[in-house]
């Protein structure tokens, strides 16, 4: 089965805003953590789909590059 660059980018998108989701509710949910233990690892987690979603967008936006240069090169 073959993905398109389009549908990568679409797939790549909704990924990055699935992470970014986890994020945001990781990064407002820190201030009811009162263990300093368990307020690093719930960061370290935090910061990791923060990774993730970046990894989500750049591989979004090489999809849509190689989607948009490759249709010039044929």
């Amino acid at each position: 089965m073959k993905i398109s660059a389009n549908l990568a980018t679409i797939l790549a998108a909704v990924f990055a805003i699935v992470c970014l989701g986890f994020v945001i509710t990781g990064f407002t949910s820190l201030d009811g953590i009162t263990d300093p233990l368990q307020l690093s690892d719930a960061k370290g987690y935090t910061w990791f789909w923060a990774f993730l979603a970046g990894v989500g967008v750049v591989f979004g936006v090489l999809s849509w590059w190689i989607g948009h240069t490759a249709g010039r090169d044929e």
